[in-house]
Order: C-alpha cells, then sequence, then structure tokens
C-alpha cells in the first residue's frame, strides 16, 4: 500500500510534537509495509529516509495546466481568509486579477501562475500565505504520484489534502492532533477553525490523537462520532544509555519541557514550585522550550524571588532533549489542554517519573504517572516533594514507567492506522 502523507514538519527540523508523531507514525506504517511519500513544505536534506521518501513542496513546479485560477479564487473566498494577498501571488498581482479577471485570459493566467513557491516552513506571520500555497503544491504534486491513499496531519495540511484528493479522487484520511480550541482556548481563530472543520467534514475518516480530542471534534465540529477514530501516539524505541545522562548534582532537578505558552501551564508549573521550594530549598526547577510566555514567565521568576532556583534553557531538540529529561528527577506537564503530549513518555522512558494533568491526551494509556488537575497546584506540589523525598517512590515509579512505555510502540499505532486504511479503502 502507498500512502501520500502532508505534513508541515519532520525531525530533525521541528517545533514540537507534531513532527516526532509524524515521524514515528511513518515508522508505525513501514513496519506493516506501507510506503509514504511524505510532503513538507521546505525539506533540508538531513531528514531520515530509511522509512519514508521525503518531497519538498518549494521543489515542485505549480503550472496553471495543473490548476485553474477561478477554481482556486472560490477556493479562498470559501475559507474566508481576510487578506489581500492571495498565497501565490504578489499583492500587485492580486490587484491586477482580481481588477481584470473577468477579462483576463486562460492564456494571461497560465504566465502568472507558472513558478516555485518558496516556503520557510515556520510557523510566522506569512503562514497562511504558506498553507494556501502549499495546497497549490499538493493538487501539482498528487497528479505526480502513484499512491492509494492521501493522509493530512493538522490543519495546515488540511487544505493540501483536500486539492489532492480533488485533483485525484483517491480518498483522504485527516489527522487531527490539536485543535484550535487546545491552542487558543474560547479565543478562537476563525479561520483555522473554518479550515478544520471544512478538513474533516471533507475527509473520508478522521483520526484523533486522544478520546479527549475525538470528543471536542464531535462536540465542537460536528463530525459524525461513527467518522472520528483514536489513535494514541507511542514514543521511539531509545537504545542510549540512561546512565551516560544521569545527573550527579547534589540537587534534585523538575522539569518542564514545552511550549511555554498558555496551553502548557507554565504558570501552574511556577506556582507548584514556590510551594516546594518552601518545603525543600535543594530543589533546582528547569524551563525547557520557547513560546510567546517565555519572557512575562522570566520577569515572574524574577519578581518571586526564586530566580536562583530557576533555569530557563530555550528551546532544545534530539539529543539534548533526551539529555535534559535523562538528569531529570521528575518531569511535569501540567497542561491546560493537552490533546496527547508525547513528552511523558519520552520522560519515563529514560526513568523519570512524570506528573501530568488530567487534561491530557496521554492520561488516557499512562498507568504509572502522577496525575493531577492542571490547575491543582497543591497536589502538584505534593507529589513533586513526594517523589523527590521518597527514594522508594521515585524507584517504583520510574521501573514501572520504564516498562509501560516499552509497550507503548509505534508499530501498534502503525497497525491502527494500517486498518483505517484499509476500512476506507473497502
Amino acid at each position: 500500500m502507498k500512502a501520500l502523507m502532508f505534513g508541515w514538519e519532520f525531525p530533525p527540523h521541528i517545533s514540537g510534537g507534531l513532527g516526532t508523531a509524524c515521524y514515528g507514525m511513518t515508522k508505525g506504517l513501514a513496519y506493516h509495509g506501507v510506503k509514504v511519500n511524505f510532503v513538507v513544505p521546505k525539506a533540508h536534506g538531513d531528514e531520515d529516509l530509511n522509512y519514508v521518501s521525503i518531497h519538498s513542496a518549494e521543489n515542485i513546479e505549480f503550472t496553471e495546466t495543473a490548476w485553474r485560477f477561478d477554481k482556486k479564487h472560490t477556493h479562498i473566498q470559501y475559507f474566508e481568509i481576510g487578506s489581500n494577498i492571495v498565497p501565490y501571488l504578489s499583492p500587485e498581482d492580486f490587484e491586477f486579477l482580481v481588477n481584470q479577471e473577468t477579462t483576463t485570459e486562460i492564456a494571461n493566467r497560465e504566465k502568472v501562475l507558472s513558478r516555485h513557491f518558496k516556503f520557510s516552513g515556520a510557523y510566522g506571520k506569512d503562514l497562511f500565505t504558506e498553507v494556501l500555497r502549499y495546497a497549490l503544491v499538493a493538487s501539482t504534486l498528487a497528479r505526480q504520484l502513484d499512491f492509494d491513499i492521501i493522509h493530512a496531519h493538522d490543519w495546515l495540511t488540511f487544505t493540501a489534502g483536500i486539492e489532492a484528493k480533488k485533483a485525484t479522487g483517491k480518498p483522504l484520511v485527516v489527522h487531527v492532533h490539536a485543535t484550535e480550541f487546545d491552542r487558543s482556548g474560547e479565543n478562537v481563530n476563525p479561520q483555522v477553525y473554518n479550515i478544520e472543520k471544512t478538513g474533516m467534514t471533507e475527509a473520508d475518516l478522521v483520526i484523533s490523537v486522544s478520546n479527549l480530542t475525538r470528543r471536542i471534534i464531535i462536540e465542537r465540529y460536528g463530525i459524525e462520532p461513527n467518522k472520528v477514530i483514536t489513535v494514541h501516539n507511542a514514543v521511539e524505541a531509545d537504545s542510549v544509555s540512561i546512565q551516560q545522562y544521569k545527573s550527579h548534582l547534589p540537587e534534585k532537578i523538575v522539569t518542564f519541557l514545552g511550549r511555554i505558552t498558555y496551553q502548557k501551564g507554565p504558570d501552574y508549573f511556577v506556582q507548584s514550585a514556590i510551594k516546594v521550594l518552601a518545603k525543600d530549598s535543594n530543589v533546582r526547577f528547569v524551563m525547557a522550550g520557547s513560546g510567546d510566555m517565555l519572557n512575562r514567565t522570566v520577569k515572574h521568576v524574577a519578581q518571586l524571588g526564586i530566580a536562583d532556583k530557576f533555569h530557563f534553557t530555550g528551546f532544545l531538540k534530539g539529543e539534548q532533549v533526551t539529555k535534559m529529561l535523562a538528569e531529570s528527577d521528575v518531569y511535569i506537564m501540567p497542561s491546560v489542554s493537552e490533546p496527547f503530549g508525547i513528552s511523558p513518555l519520552e520522560a519515563m522512558q529514560v526513568g523519570t517519573p512524570s506528573i501530568i494533568s488530567k487534561q491530557s491526551g496521554c492520561a488516557e494509556i499512562l498507568s504509572h504517572a502522577i496525575k493531577t488537575d492542571y490547575w491543582d497546584i497543591d497536589a502538584m506540589a505534593d507529589a513533586i516533594y513526594s517523589i523527590v523525598k521518597r527514594p522508594a517512590m521515585y524507584d517504583a515509579m520510574r521501573e514501572n514507567g520504564i516498562t509501560e512505555v516499552n509497550n507503548i510502540k509505534w508499530e501498534y499505532a502503525g497497525q491502527e492506522v494500517r486498518d483505517i486504511y484499509d476500512k476506507v479503502l473497502k
């Protein structure tokens, strides 16, 4: 079986769990005989190609023969993109074509639209522009490749998946790793919401990463329950020696690793740290990551007078993540809303006891992590204190955690997705 898969990032060039999950899923599918053509906006040449073929969208030429402008123009209006910049044109070209649309000849359109697009692959101010350019390229590429099914990861690629389906008639599966309600709470971006809803509606089947996410998809997006199937994420097998990374510092280390944004609950991490330090000053807290709340959090820690016990590492990736997690005595994920959350699995894999919020998808499958409500800083602080002060508790959580996550494998998740492919293709 062959799958055309659309994603926005792929290791080692990642900004969070989405790229990690995509990589794991391609390996899991390869284990079950699925050949994956994986499309990213921008490939860098150092991706692992042992299990997947990587296609860089910016290397694909888009031409009028592969897409009709009037059809794409309608598509943009449908999604109500609030911008005067159509993603594949300059502002000047857009104004010219809108003003002249009823009289411009097909030949002129071909001349304007035959080009390669440049992609940053980032999440910056031109994100919507790149998302729609990516969809144009997807339509072209889908006509060139041989595949049985289309698989699109998260809203950034849903439009691409839809256009590939329209171009080829092949079935579409969309994979929801997070929703706009997870990222923004109730202050959702209507453009993103509309793209998510349209992607799920147009898809033949929707994969959610947790039952928590599945409920949001059904209740907030109005998708039929029998169309949404949960496939939990897994963790990549790690063959490194855990002991080589273990810290020999006299103080205990408690780590938060993730985007420093509202969704991840950094404020609750700081508040629980204050309570722990009031009982035991022999603990250091590490906040690893970056995000829109980083500067505010640094200032908050300084104002509280605990800066000497706090370390901000910035964004970590690859072996840096493994080392940081292995050096920690406790890992904590106090997320306000976490569709899944792979990092606790990675922490437990290297023998670090974990505390996770009950509002996380991974709480559905982990039995040997402590679970608290994200807002319950007293419970979090008590759990941290107990782990660092009770060796027997630490050892039990360490050993049981390693055993548990070693049985949460991508090959199992890959089998579930392969079964979904078979169901859709019947």
